[in-house]
């Protein structure tokens, strides 16, 4: 038996509408099952492979370019003029990165040691680490600085020690040699005798600490309970407050460890991170939002405010005694040596800073820091950290070494910690942040418009059947009305 044609138009109609409300439903829902399947795949598990591995090795290219502060003329320096520098690099170092003692805890925490290991790149540096740089002495010129309160005759006595082991105001040594450390009679004495004076490493390079060594034992949060505080440090070396700064607020360890964030970032939200490279906890914020091959990203870049003074910016009085605006003071955390970091070429710093150097040029592009985060998943797609260390000198009298230098922030070296997603890493997240939510769009749209066009045609069905039902009930009324005999 035939099915009417008018049963089969509603039976589509019917189809249709629920298409059209499947794709409405999938508008409402997929967004949902989308929140939930990243907030799943960012808990810091085994399990979650890819994020996992992300987090342990690092398998995106990391580099480090170092950028020399030549000094051009060094003997007018100790004469009281302006030091003149001439900026040397970039000198470009891979930087492996592998977390090693990793233990879970059974309060959603995990604990780990990350360790670094920098190689020397030559295709990719303006050079060779046997390249020749001059450089302000930080052993005869900090330690002036440090010893400057002590009784004359002292500071006498300490001069007379630098004359006997050969140690002068200015250094002129290989770019390896001021990266991972020299030979020098007098380090080798403070070895012995004063090793509190020196580094850990006992070896007086700018990253003599840095290479085959781990930043400390971090302890942060899985997110396995709560999403939001993925990442999130509960303690470092054991420690929840920093012993180094003036105020609780200073020494507090706030945010992540500035490897990833919690997911659904929002442009309202900063990023908090904890640097124990330089002792103290930071903050970025929002800047403009951009992609990557369609990856949405958010760009953070450091604030004016990150190294203003106490008087510019009150919150940063506990990291004073403070100089001018963009310098940060880290002695405390440095063996009291009178080192400051700022952003490179003192950029976003007190314009005063560059009258007392010649040949410095900052400008953003080149110096300023900034961070692409992908908004949904919190994970850095593109970044660039640059600071600048500095050493504050000036003469000390009893100490002949320093002349008479005029009082100066000197810059000496900065570096940029870049990176970014490549490779079989980025294609993964493409994949899973573009083309997947796209298709998501699409079928939504596909769905409702299938099932309109559906009802519309089934409808014009059904309005054909009733009309053709009509005419031949109709007919049938007019013929019964005739005779069936005619006269």
């Amino acid at each position: 038996m035939a099915v009417p044609k008018w049963c089969v138009a509603v039976g589509f109609i019917v189809a249709g509408a629920l298409l059209v409300l499947l794709g409405i439903v999938t508008c409402f829902v997929g967004p949902s099952i989308m929140h939930d399947q990243i907030a799943k795949s960012m808990v810091i598990h085994p399990e979650n492979e890819l994020t996992y591995t992300m987090w342990k090795d690092m398998p995106v290219p990391l580099f480090m370019l170092v950028y020399f502060f030549n000094i051009l003329n060094p003997q007018e320096i100790l004469n009281g003029e302006k030091p003149m520098v001439e900026q040397r690099g970039p000198y470009v170092y891979r930087n492996r990165c592998q977390k090693e003692n990793i233990t879970f805890h059974d309060n959603y925490t995990v604990s780990y040691m990350e360790y670094r290991r920098y190689y020397f790149e030559p295709s990719m540096s303006v050079g060779n680490e046997s390249d020749v740089v001059t450089i302000p002495n930080l052993l005869v010129l900090g330690a002036s600085v440090m010893l400057e309160k002590l009784p004359y005759v002292e500071r006498l006595l300490i001069s007379l020690a630098f004359k006997t082991f050969k140690e002068g105001p200015f250094l002129t040594k290989t770019v390896g040699e001021l990266m991972w450390g020299y030979d020098s009679a007098l380090v080798n004495i403070l070895k012995k005798y004063l090793p509190s004076l020196l580094p850990s490493s006992g070896n007086l390079g700018f990253f003599a600490d840095f290479n085959n060594s781990n930043t400390g034992l971090f302890t942060i949060f899985t997110g396995q309970d709560d999403i939001t505080k993925v990442h999130e440090v509960v303690s470092w070396n054991s420690m929840t407050e920093l012993p180094y700064w003036r105020t609780h607020q200073s020494n507090m360890i706030n945010g992540t460890a500035g490897e990833m964030w919690p997911p659904f970032i929002t442009k309202e939200k900063t990023l908090p991170f904890y640097n124990p490279d330089v002792c103290r906890s930071m903050e970025l914020v929002y800047q403009r939002p951009g992609d990557m091959k369609g990856i949405p990203l958010y760009r953070y870049v450091a604030p004016k405010t990150l190294f203003a003074n106490g008087t510019d910016y009150a919150p940063n009085e506990g990291f004073c005694p403070c100089r001018q605006s963009g310098l940060l003071n880290v002695s405390s955390c440095r063996q009291n040596a009178p080192v400051f970091i700022s952003q490179p070429h003192f950029y976003n710093a007190d314009p005063v800073l560059l009258d007392y150097v010649e040949g410095l040029h900052p400008t953003e592009e080149e110096h300023g820091l900034f961070m692409d985060v992908n908004p949904q998943t919190g994970i850095p797609v593109n970044v660039s950290i640059r600071l600048q260390l500095n050493l504050y000198m000036k003469k000390v009298a009893g100490i002949s070494e320093t002349g008479r230098i005029s009082e100066v922030v000197m810059p000496m070296v900065w570096f940029e910690e870049n990176g970014y997603i490549d490779g079989p890493i980025f294609t993964t997240f493409h994949t899973n942040l573009v083309i997947l939510p796209a298709v998501m769009k699409y079928v939504q749209y596909i769905l409702i418009a299938l099932g309109l066009a559906t009802i519309m045609i089934a409808a014009l069905v059904l309005g054909k059947v009733k009309k053709i039902g009509e005419h031949r009930s109709g007919g049938t009324s007019t013929e019964e009305r005739e005779p069936l005999l005619s006269s």
